[in-house]
């Protein structure tokens, strides 16, 4: 009887080795045979399953939001969820890393644009329903719009997880600056 293949598996397991590569040397690290390597299979194997770098690379892409969604699967609370965004722990640096590579490479590339695209309005929305849910609470101000509040906030994370990467701010001082925007807008 013939071995069955899982072939999206398989794919899934080249995207892997690319997110560890570009999690340790950035995209430029991301060649066929460095892929091949990191993930313990020959070249031609990958080259089975992606015609060209560039097609590894997209495909790659779209696996970027697994990790994501594994650490903001549970949060009630809009100050949990935030935190998980952040790069506090070592997959959660491995994230914002390989998040970054991907996000220089977005600005040239089109499709891997629209999964980031498609990625930040889900969070968006995710953000602005649990504000939405604290406001209908009475636990946050009636004169904030969740929508915009929930773009302000992923702004300041944003901008709070690279701080942190580069070791300018520590994950306690990105906390508390979290906490001090959210003190501002509860009730």
């Amino acid at each position: 009887m013939p071995k069955r293949v899982d072939h999206e598996d398989r794919r899934r397991q080249i995207a892997a080795a690319v997110r560890r590569i570009a999690a340790d040397r950035g995209l430029e690290g991301v060649s066929l045979n460095e892929v091949a390597a990191e993930a313990g299979i020959s070249k031609g194997f990958v080259q089975h399953y992606f015609a060209s770098r560039d097609d590894m690379l997209r495909f790659a892409a779209t696996t970027l939001r697994g990790g994501l969604e594994e650490r903001i699967a549970t949060p009630l609370r809009v100050r949990d969820l935030l935190i998980a965004l952040l790069p506090l722990d070592d997959a959660g640096r491995d994230d914002a890393l390989v998040a970054n590579a991907f996000l220089v490479r977005a600005l040239k590339d089109p499709e891997i644009a629209g999964h980031f695209r498609t990625g930040h309005g889900l969070l968006r929305d995710a953000v602005a329903a649990l504000l939405s849910a604290a406001q209908t609470d009475g636990e946050l101000v009636q004169s904030i719009d969740p929508a915009t509040e929930a773009v302000l906030l992923l702004s300041l994370v944003s901008g709070l997880g690279d701080a942190v990467l580069l070791g300018y701010q520590s994950g306690d001082e990105a906390i508390a600056l979290i906490d001090l925007h959210l003190s501002r807008i509860a009730t």
